[in-house]
């Protein structure tokens, strides 16, 4: 089992229309369980979520640093629509690396970004068997940019990695037009990339390479 427990929100998203909704903010497509980056208007990232179907309701599993700011994001979108947003991200735990041989009862898991995703109660006191270390190297050998390192507010889905969560042919949501002309004029500004140590300014290291975020055009 190679699991590492990281710092997140959880959210409960319960009402009517709650993926189109979300779908209206998202640069991804939200038809489903998916993840979900949210922007600003400069098309910097607010926080990048992972979407869950728990029933008739959707569990909301984004970075516990950037949970304020993504709440007041969707409460100042709501504009009376029957949606209620509850933070349960104390009674729950999220685990994300490679997917173990058994899963808990009572987990509810994903594919995430991140890879193979995991939120469960903590009342079952479950323990991660990845260390920051491990966790960050198995990242670093993969590619995926993890929240406070590469997806920052900072940046914007681009230069972090997340150019594939930007959908292609979606409109109508917060940074749409800057990410729309940045893709079509083929000038992202800065890129996530992998590079043989020893790296300057990398955003995280690992045992031969490092990521960072680099200027390319």
């Amino acid at each position: 089992m190679s699991l590492y427990r990281f710092n997140s929100s959880v959210l409960l998203l319960s009402g009517d229309g709650i993926l189109s909704f979300l779908d209206g903010l998202s640069t991804n497509l939200v038809n489903g369980s998916c993840t979900a980056p949210f922007t600003n208007g400069n098309a910097k990232i607010i926080d990048v979520c992972d979407v869950l179907l728990v029933g008739e309701r959707v569990v909301l599993v984004g970075y516990e640093d950037h949970k304020d700011q993504l709440i007041q994001h969707l409460m100042s979108r709501i504009l009376g629509r029957n949606i209620s947003i509850t933070d349960i991200s104390h009674l729950n735990d999220v685990f994300v690396g490679i997917e173990p041989e058994s899963v808990p009862e009572g987990a509810t898991t994903h594919q995430s970004n991140l890879g193979w995703m995991m939120v469960l109660a903590k009342s079952h006191n479950h323990q991660p068997s990845w260390s920051q270390q491990q966790w960050d190297e198995h990242r670093v050998m993969n590619n995926i940019p993890f929240h406070g390192n590469e997806i920052t507010p900072n940046v914007h889905p681009f230069s972090c990695g997340l150019e594939h969560l930007v959908h292609p042919d979606k409109g109508c949501y917060i940074g749409q037009e800057i990410l729309t002309r940045m893709r079509s004029r083929g000038k992202t500004g800065k890129v996530m990339v992998r590079k043989l140590n020893p790296v300057e300014n990398p955003t995280t290291v690992g045992k031969t390479h490092s990521l960072c975020i680099e200027r390319i055009q």
